[in-house]
């Protein structure tokens, strides 16, 4: 388990943040791994798939804090498309205020065994903010479509700012698009190798203690 950008990242300290939730997703069940999680740098969970078929990784994280000067603020704003509570500090006055907020990570991880897939693929499995790909990434070939719907507590979130990050060789490719009105979002599958959607949505925070609620959104293939 690594935090970064761009497939390059350093191992996310499990000592200091904490895992609430993994579970693994099949067609036809989901199974809890959350007490199979280790705190070591790398391996934090080795899981051995014992049918073929399309495999479904689901994480979310506890609510981490995190403080930032305002200027640094809204630079993380304007590059995550997170242009309405940008406009919020602007109609009050605030862009140099320091931010305060907790952040939960949503991460999800497709895996296939075997040649034979199945649609796992599809499956929403409740997370509050969700990214939920309407073709198996296994399926698809270079130069086929992806569509994917981002959901916030269950529903399209349009209007969305998406990135859509690939890797060929040792260098990472990226893309900023934006959901349409049913909060989907369609891209070009233009290598093979690994391949990762994200999203950020930020809220008022419903806990004191913070401002801001950040929501970090990814799912995880390859081609």
């Amino acid at each position: 388990m690594m935090v970064g950008e761009g497939f390059d990242g350093e191992f996310w300290d499990l000592k200091k943040h904490k895992v609430e939730k993994l579970e693994l997703h099949r067609i036809n069940g989901a199974k809890d791994l959350t007490k199979s999680v280790t705190l070591t740098e790398g391996n934090n969970l080795i899981y051995k798939a014992d049918l073929g078929g399309t495999y479904l990784f689901s994480l979310t994280s506890n609510n981490a804090y995190i403080e930032l000067e305002g200027r640094e603020f809204n630079a993380y704003l304007e590059e995550d498309g997170l242009d309405y509570i940008l406009d919020q500090r602007k109609k009050s006055n605030s862009l140099n205020k320091k931010s305060t907020e907790f952040y939960t990570r949503f991460a999800k991880l497709l895996v296939q065994s075997g040649n034979r897939t199945d649609n796992t693929f599809k499956k929403a499995v409740g997370l509050r903010y969700e990214i939920v790909p309407e073709q198996n990434p296994y399926d698809l070939k270079t130069g086929d479509y992806l569509q994917c719907k981002v959901l916030f507590e269950g529903k399209p979130a349009p209007h969305t700012m998406v990135k859509v990050w690939n890797r060929i060789n040792d260098n990472t490719f990226l893309q900023n698009l934006f959901t349409e009105n049913d909060g989907t979002v369609r891209f070009p599958i233009s290598a093979t190798g690994p391949w990762m959607v994200s999203s950020v949505k930020m809220i008022a925070s419903e806990k004191e203690g913070a401002e801001y609620h950040s929501l970090w959104a990814s799912l995880v293939f390859g081609i």
